[in-house]
């Protein structure tokens, strides 16, 4: 979770694993896991479960200080949950048989199999796995960072510890208006998390009488969908239900439009194909910045041209270096970069990763499996599940016979009360697989 830490952690709790000062007599490692958020704990846990590795065979590099549970700062953004409560110490969650390196990562070198930490010091490795997620660019959009920053402007985001509690205060103080959603293109964590806002939103000022979406002309505040893509969803049988909810609550749908600049209460839009760029006027604003992967995996010798971990779409391993894995937002598996996805990647690799190890090949094969629980109103949710080719693939679907493009109150306990909870209990435990439900 390699982000900006700006708030100190508590103190090391007993039988937690602590960030030891680095020593030549503990730097080798049969594997190193980059990244402590979702993937790399979700993976280093796996690894440590399959009995196969003793004290700090297996080390963990990340420099923060928390970890987030990312997912729900939508529900922050909805005033349904507290950012604190869905926060933890990241040393409180790695095992102590793991080696917690409690710094950053400078560089890459494979040929030698070793890492260099941002402190100079150098960690060797016999297994790399690479997951330090991706990084939130808010300098692209001009004006963003000044506007957030103002806490007397309607201008938030949900994508940011720092900045989701800001969203709903704004969705409150609108009376009259018009309200804009953004949506940038290009690749970003949870593509539907956008216009997750934008439907809690619009419920909020529905049931406080300012938006009729029968007859949203006459309504106090107007509302549109500003989103760098060419339809609601990248799935077409979601986004032909998205859509579908676009129209009949009369959204505006500002399609292919690329927030690039906030300048006062007016919104910058490029366009495609050298089309003039488009100005509007808000007043509220919610953006969705730019991301992309960081600077020491971009510019290293394991990125592809995009700048993601260059892996096997179906074994998650390398293309080029055998011993060298990745899942994850950080890697180049071309699904959805969420929590779901990963639930499904980290048993592939770590299946394929002991296989190699013992000298066989690896066989497991990732499908594309992603989810995107997309909250519709207070009360709803649209429970996308999805594999490669953006074909559907329904849990609930297979079980039931349900079309779960039709939102529903079960799904929304699921994401508001049920996720959260097997998230710091099972997931980044190592235990939980999503679909395939408890593991060993």
């Amino acid at each position: 979770m390699f982000r900006h830490v700006t708030l100190a952690a508590s103190a090391a709790q007993r039988g937690f694993a602590t960030a030891a000062p680095v020593s030549p007599v503990a730097r080798s490692h049969k594997v190193v896991v980059v990244g402590g958020g979702t993937a790399g704990l979700a993976i280093s846990h796996q690894l440590l479960r399959s009995g196969k590795f003793s004290q700090d065979d297996i080390a963990v590099i990340d420099p923060s200080m928390w970890h987030h549970y990312q997912p729900g700062w939508t529900l922050v953004g909805g005033g349904l949950k507290t950012k604190e409560d869905l926060r933890r110490p990241l040393h409180g969650l790695i095992d102590p048989k793991l080696k917690f390196y409690n710094q950053s990562v400078g560089t890459f070198a494979p040929e030698n199999n070793s890492v260099t930490l941002g402190n100079g010091d150098q960690v060797s490795y016999e297994q790399l796995v690479v997951a330090p997620g991706i990084n939130i660019n808010y300098g692209s959009v001009k004006g963003l960072p000044e506007a957030l920053a103002n806490p007397d402007s309607l201008v938030s985001s949900i994508y940011g510890y720092d900045t989701c509690d800001k969203v709903f205060s704004t969705i409150e103080k609108l009376k009259t208006g018009n309200a804009i959603f953004t949506q940038p293109a290009g690749v970003i964590k949870c593509a539907g998390a956008p216009q997750k806002i934008l439907w809690l939103a619009l419920d909020y000022w529905k049931r406080a009488g300012l938006y009729d979406p029968s007859n949203p002309s006459s309504s106090a505040i107007k509302i549109a969908f500003a989103t760098g893509l060419p339809s609601m969803f990248a799935v077409p049988k979601y986004s032909a239900a998205l859509e579908g909810l676009r129209q009949e609550r009369g959204v505006e749908g500002l399609f292919q439009h690329d927030l690039v600049s906030i300048e006062g209460n007016k919104a910058t839009f490029a366009r495609p194909d050298g089309q003039e760029q488009v100005t509007r006027q808000f007043d509220l604003l919610h953006v969705v910045p730019k991301m992309g992967p960081h600077a020491f995996v971009k510019n290293s010798a394991l990125a592809n041209e995009a700048g993601y971990v260059d892996v096997d779409a179906g074994t998650t391993r390398h293309t080029k270096y055998a011993n060298v894995w990745s899942a994850g937002d950080a890697s180049s598996l071309p699904t959805s970069k969420t929590a779901a996805a990963i639930t499904s990647e980290a048993p592939v690799l770590v299946h394929n990763l002991l296989r190699f190890m013992e000298g066989k090949t690896p066989d497991a094969v990732y499908d594309g499996y992603a989810s995107c629980p997309l909250v519709t109103e207070y009360g709803k949710v649209l429970l996308a599940e999805f594999k490669y080719g953006g074909e559907p693939k329904e849990t609930f679907g297979n079980w039931f016979g349900i079309d779960q493009s039709v939102p529903r109150r079960s799904f929304y306990h699921l994401k508001k009360d049920f996720f959260p909870w097997v998230y710091y209990q099972s997931l980044v435990k190592g235990t939980w697989a999503g679909p395939k439900g408890w593991t060993n």
